[in-house]
């Protein structure tokens, strides 16, 4: 649908908003232009990836367009970044979750808003948004969340399954880079540079409470929406990526949320869905004004009268590192879950008729079971999509026969299995992967458990050697079809490196195949309304701002013996308006030595770059991660450079105990 450009809208670079405690948070706005006297509602914006500069390309995406379309939107810094006043030392802390009602309540107040207001953002972004309306502050009146996550232990990038991921590394590396930038002198003034040296005294490493807390204890529930999955009462879109870590989010909420909850999701990574792939995209901020009218202005946009849940229903692609558009077709659907169909796992294969053989199968053990994995997707980088599963190589697998007719999944997977380790520390992984009869297999859904916790992994529950333990494993949200002639194929490992952390020693894994069953979840008819779920494409709008990509060049990857790696040089943006140069980059680098679990080694470096006539500053972070049987070792070292000249530096290296992984 066609929107207004953001030629009729006028922009507040900087503005104050006052916290209780005299901090002072900075905000830039766009508001329609026309008479001052006629109120709007507004739509919030609250992260911590500055406004100024970092995002300032994305924020020109969307917010003028909106504002365009007869809203005041508002992009603000989170205490203690950007060009906001004030300390950030982690995610999700007191002041973080409080500042925003205090935000929202401040918007509402302000002459040019009617008292309505709006929360929208990608990522932490998105999980803001929910951690807000979960707390029902009057003006809020409806949220729009992408690739936000309402589950910090199991779909975050610290943990799965209770395992520990070495996304949290990359994150280690980058959030303290983030924090430690200063603000703009050209923002905050003169007192720029003692805020700036404000923030570099009190830097924090938060990898090693990422590290340190293995359960799902009161730091994971805290700011968790599904901890108190009733306490949003506003509506909420959820818009996902099937390439994204935070998948589960979208049809997870909405399985437990009240009827005013919608979902979308698409092929994407973890981007918003105009600019993400793999494609097809979709004209994002098209589909928001739809959804910002009907609930903040109250107009018939039959938004609300789509399919609850809209999913591109994914095919079989040949599998490779990038893939531009996606196999599949969009998909409409009230609800789903309500049926399921079996599989056996028996010595010969999947089938559908449970067996009476109580016969064991050993997994074996290797790390080279997760080289085929990819990435996770969270930080949508291009490429990292799972390759053919040359992981099946090192594992236990079980295969059907072909399909007579085309099979349909909308949902989680799930097994059922009884199985026992000679350790009393284990990670299993199971995979569900499409195999064709011409082709490479390619992976549908996966799930890993950390055997030694409780499935809810709230407490450790080590293994007993030789004792076997029933567990349930439900493996990642997916809407797929598995066409006629495809065979389905389970691979069970007890190793997912690099994505996963590894299990202090080798381990035999013994799966009892009488007691073990797949069940797929089958998608049910679609909505019967008619109307085919349809997408306009993504829209090239001008954006107010000039922004030249002065550098932008290829992620490269590659391995070496024993070494997986990857390197995104430094991409550099021109931002003409405000006379600033920003540049970024990442190297990463996971090794092993054969299948030795405790040779195991992550790191990342992150570095910043800001710099303009008279001014240049650079922020260089690192974090590593390598453990033995007893603790996990964690480095981190952080360096700030003005001009050249180094100004601070700090390194932490602490000891974290393994307590059940």
């Amino acid at each position: 649908m066609a929107q207004p450009q953001p030629k009729s809208v006028r922009g507040i670079e900087h503005v104050w908003i006052p916290m209780s405690d005299g901090t002072r948070l900075s905000a830039r706005i766009w508001l329609p232009a026309g008479p001052e006297s006629a109120p709007v509602p507004a739509i919030l914006e609250y992260i911590p990836y500055r406004k100024r500069d970092m995002v300032r390309a994305r924020d020109e995406r969307n917010h003028p367009v909106f504002a365009a379309a007869g809203y005041a939107c508002l992009r603000v810094d989170m205490r203690g970044s950007g060009d906001s006043e004030g300390l950030m030392t982690d995610m999700y802390g007191r002041h973080e979750l409080d500042d925003v009602l205090a935000v929202i309540d401040w918007i509402a107040a302000q002459p040019w808003c009617d008292g309505s207001v709006g929360m929208m953002g990608t990522s932490w972004g998105g999980t803001a948004s929910m951690q807000a309306a979960a707390r029902r502050p009057e003006a809020l009146k409806a949220i729009l969340a992408v690739c936000a996550t309402d589950n910090r232990f199991d779909d975050d990038i610290h943990h799965m399954g209770g395992c520990l991921l070495t996304d949290t590394v990359e994150w280690g590396a980058t959030l303290p880079a983030i924090l430690a930038s200063p603000p703009d002198p050209e923002t905050v003034g003169a007192a720029w540079r003692a805020m700036w040296m404000e923030r570099l005294d009190n830097i924090a490493f938060p990898l090693e409470q990422w590290i340190a807390h293995e359960t799902r204890d009161s730091y994971w529930r805290n700011g968790a929406v599904n901890e108190e999955p009733g306490a949003i009462a506003c509506p909420i879109l959820l818009v996902g990526g099937w390439f994204d870590r935070y998948s589960n989010t979208v049809m997870n909420l909405m399985a437990r949320s009240h009827e005013r909850c919608w979902g979308i999701i698409g092929p994407w990574s973890h981007h918003y869905p105009d600019v993400a792939s793999p494609g097809p995209g979709i004209d994002f901020q098209g589909e928001a004004i739809r959804w910002w009218d009907r609930w903040l202005k109250g107009r018939d946009t039959g938004i609300d009268r789509e399919p609850r849940l809209r999913v591109w229903m994914q095919s079989w692609d040949a599998p490779r590192d990038h893939i531009d558009l996606r196999s599949g077709q969009w998909a409409g659907f009230q609800s789903w879950a309500d049926s399921h169909r079996e599989f056996w796992l028996t010595e010969s294969g999947l089938v559908e008729e449970k067996s009476g053989e109580e016969t064991v199968a050993r997994v074996p053990w290797s790390l080279a079971a997760g080289a085929s994995a990819g990435d996770t997707g969270y930080f949508g980088r291009t490429g990292g999509q799972p390759g053919p599963q040359e992981d099946d190589g090192s594992s236990l697998i079980f295969e059907s026969e072909p399909l007579i007719e085309s099979l349909d999944l909308l949902g989680s997977p799930a097994i059922t299995l009884k199985v026992e380790s000679d350790q009393p520390v284990a990670t299993l992984v199971v995979r569900l992967i499409d195999v064709p009869s011409k082709g490479a297999p390619a992976r549908v859904s996966y799930g890993v458990a950390n055997l030694a916790q409780t499935d809810r992994g709230t407490t450790v529950r080590s293994m007993k050697p030789g004792e076997p333990r029933a567990l349930d494993l439900v493996l990642h949200n997916t809407a797929y079809r598995f066409e006629p002639g495809h065979r389905l194929r389970i691979a069970v490992s007890s190793s997912y490196w690099p994505m996963i952390w590894p299990s202090p020693r080798p381990v035999t894994l013994a799966l009892h195949l009488g007691e073990t069953c797949l069940r797929l979840p089958l998608a049910p008819e679609q909505d019967s309304s008619g109307r085919p779920v349809l997408f306009d494409g993504p829209v090239l709008r001008d954006q107010s701002d000039s922004f030249i990509a002065q550098a932008l060049p290829a992620l490269e990857r590659g391995t070496d013996e024993g070494v997986i790696w990857w390197n995104q040089p430094a991409i550099w943006t021109g931002l003409e308006k405000i006379a600033l140069d920003f540049g970024f980059e990442t190297n990463a680098r996971h090794s092993v030595r054969g299948d030795d679990p405790l040779s195991a080694a992550t790191r990342f470096e992150h570095r910043m770059y800001f710099r303009r006539e008279g001014l240049e500053i650079e922020i260089r972070c690192f974090a590593k991660l390598a453990a033995t049987s007893a603790h996990y070792r964690v480095e981190g070292h952080l360096a700030a450079f003005e001009n050249g000249t180094r100004v601070f530096e700090r390194s932490w290296n602490p000891e974290v105990p393994r307590t059940c992984s």
